[in-house]
């Protein structure tokens, strides 16, 4: 006989509630153990990790985390989603990119994408991609109304906007048709004028007036932010802009006779979703927030305060050395953009920082969605971040950093003011230096560029793709720093036949030498230095004659300290003897730095260490230019 419980069993009513103090002791006797002493408070700040903008994220959150109320989804203030049913019903827009110059190469991109899960197109237009007069060709089958079209076009966006009307009118879409409503002209000057340096002469507004005249639903502007995040901008300071961006479009909007409700509906926002999911969940509801108090305060109604937004995989984060690991990346910041109310998706495919992407790059891209919105059910949960204690957090601190950055650049003059004035450029190089060091000593690492890259991996061949406006803010990536690394020894390979060596003398047992030695490996390898390791070496002659038979011409000590102690200055002065040019060795140097100087070790490389620098060095004292 089966026994149900009685209303209101609880599993836990026969145990005593946990407080936070009684955690606080137990993490206090961890740190204990590590040498670490802090009591209370400080033991829980000691777990915290520190992110950009001033942010920390805490070991535990609990109710006391509790922030603003953040409303029910598809009512102000949007933080839970910009509908009321989410993406629960359709999942979000799966938006692929295209800018091959060919039209018809393009075309015959979309049409396959369409035919397989894509359900709208972001194509560029101009000298980066498509010409606009061959819009018509690489839109040739291609169902108009079915199929929302988003431009990307950049100084020509007026040409480009008016070319695609064009197409719209000669294949009788009707004004007010649905699919349209997602779709977008791409008039974006700030955004231009932030990766060129130069304004266009149109604003967008004459196209957003006709838009909102001749073609309801469909958008002539985009607020795009992701000139700025690739600039190295953090979370808050691309929101910031964005928002700046967006009151400016607002102003001008209003200014060419649209009220306020209309200039609301010719916006839409890009933000950049990036591998840290929980920070992209809280970046894309923080965006929505601020923009509704904007709204607000400007006189919007309610239903006109909700943000639309198209959230984009972080280009800044894509690696141009093992590109497969770019596949889980573009997958975590997918899961992030929809998870946190994203109303379009577009994944990068793997190979876009190579060139233009091939279809399998491009399919593995659209199925990236697919997956995540029909096995694992992503979209049938409305807002399934909300009520996250660690989320609603992060959001709230988020969004008080954004609205601080907002209004200096408001106090700058606009968007506009503090672009031209270099504000926002000096801005965001400082937190790309800072973000910079991170990268460099590796406390951000890098899977399969700073940590764990394979030397002996064929590269990734693709066309050529064209080459990106500049002129204005800076393109920055994660991998820049090593890939120049990379680029040195891939030159000296070509041209001598071999790769810089580095030997690895691993001295005692393996339990004293193997993790140090995998250490030193992978630190070398991030830097194209093909390590040599010899795990027979047990004295200072058998180390000097393997160091010979290596081909290399600098050396690293491998072991534990003991070992160290006993063999370290025996050694190092053997390899010295042998024709070293510089001596490394694994770990602290300790109390033994001198004595071991002394005996021919040229430096000590540990975690922590600028390792950019490191192997910068040692490829200029092995002659790689």
């Amino acid at each position: 006989m089966t026994v149900l419980p009685e209303e209101g069993f609880s599993l836990a009513a026969e145990f005593p509630d946990a407080t936070r103090e009684q955690w606080q002791r137990l993490v206090e006797g961890v740190l204990r153990k590590t040498g670490t002493e802090a009591a209370g408070t400080a033991a829980e700040d000691a777990l915290a990790t520190a992110l950009q903008d001033g942010l920390r994220t805490r070991p535990l959150y609990t109710s006391d985390d509790t922030t603003t109320d953040p409303g029910l989804p598809g009512f102000p203030p949007f933080v839970r989603g910009g509908r009321p049913e989410g993406t629960a019903v359709t999942g979000w827009d799966v938006r692929q990119a295209y800018a091959d110059p060919d039209p018809r190469r393009a075309n015959e991109a979309v049409l396959a994408d369409l035919e397989n899960g894509v359900t709208s197109l972001w194509l560029t237009v101009g000298p980066s991609g498509i010409p606009a007069d061959g819009l018509g060709t690489a839109l040739d089958g291609v169902y108009l109304d079915l199929a929302p079209v988003v431009l990307h076009a950049g100084p020509e966006s007026e040409a480009a906007g008016r070319a695609l009307l064009r197409v719209y009118e000669e294949r009788g879409v009707r004004p007010g048709t649905a699919p349209l409503s997602p779709g977008n002209l791409g008039a974006d000057p700030l955004g231009t004028l932030a990766r060129t340096g130069t304004a266009p002469a149109d604003p967008g507004t004459d196209l957003a007036v006709r838009c909102a005249r001749d073609f309801p639903g469909l958008r002539a502007l985009v607020v795009d932010a992701l000139p700025h995040h690739e600039a190295g901008a953090s979370a808050a300071q691309e929101l910031g802009c964005s928002l700046a961006t967006g009151v400016a479009y607002l102003r001008a909007l209003t200014a060419a006779g649209l009220d306020i409700d209309a200039a609301c509906g010719q916006l839409e926002f890009r933000l950049a979703a990036t591998a840290d999911q929980f920070l992209t969940i809280a970046t894309l509801r923080a965006a929505r927030r601020l923009w509704a108090r904007v709204t607000e305060v400007s006189g919007a109604s309610p239903a006109a305060r909700a943000q639309r937004q198209h959230a984009v995989t972080s280009p800044v984060m894509m690696t141009r050395r093992d590109p497969w690991v770019n596949m889980l990346r573009t997958t975590v910041a997918c899961l992030g953009a929809g998870v946190g109310g994203a109303d379009a998706v577009t994944v990068l495919p793997f190979d876009s920082a190579i060139g233009l992407p091939d279809g399998f790059a491009r399919r593995i891209a659209r199925n990236t969605s697919s997956i995540l919105l029909e096995e694992s059910h992503l979209a049938r949960v409305i807002d399934p971040a909300g009520g996250s204690w660690y989320v609603e957090r992060l959001t709230d601190e988020l969004a008080h950093a954004a609205w601080a950055w907002f209004q200096e650049i408001e106090r700058a003059g606009g968007q506009e003011a503090a672009l031209r004035s270099g504000l926002i450029a000096e801005r965001l190089a400082v937190t790309w230096e800072t973000r910079s060091r991170r990268l460099a000593t590796r406390r951000e690492p890098i899977t399969g560029v700073s940590e764990f890259p394979n030397l002996a991996e064929q590269p990734v061949e693709r066309d050529p793709a064209p080459v990106p406006p500049a002129g204005g803010l800076p393109r920055v990536r994660r991998d820049e720093a090593f890939e120049a690394l990379r680029a040195r020894s891939d030159a000296h390979a070509a041209t001598t036949g071999t790769r810089p060596r580095v030997f690895l003398a691993a001295l005692g047992p393996a339990a004293a030498h193997t993790a140090r030695a995998g250490f030193a490996a992978n630190l070398f390898r991030a830097g194209g230095i093909e390590p040599v390791h010899d795990p027979v070496t047990v004295d200072a002659s058998d180390a000097a004659e393997a160091f010979r038979r290596s081909g290399a011409a600098v050396a690293c000590l491998c072991s534990s300290d003991a070992v160290y102690a006993e063999q370290a200055g025996a050694v190092a002065a053997a390899l010295k003897s042998a024709g070293a040019r510089r001596v490394f060795l694994a770990g602290r140097p300790g109390d033994r730095r001198d004595d071991w100087r002394r005996a021919g070790v040229d430096a000590f490389v540990a975690a922590g260490d600028d390792a950019v620098a490191l192997l910068s060095s040692v490829l200029d004292q092995l002659g790689v230019a």
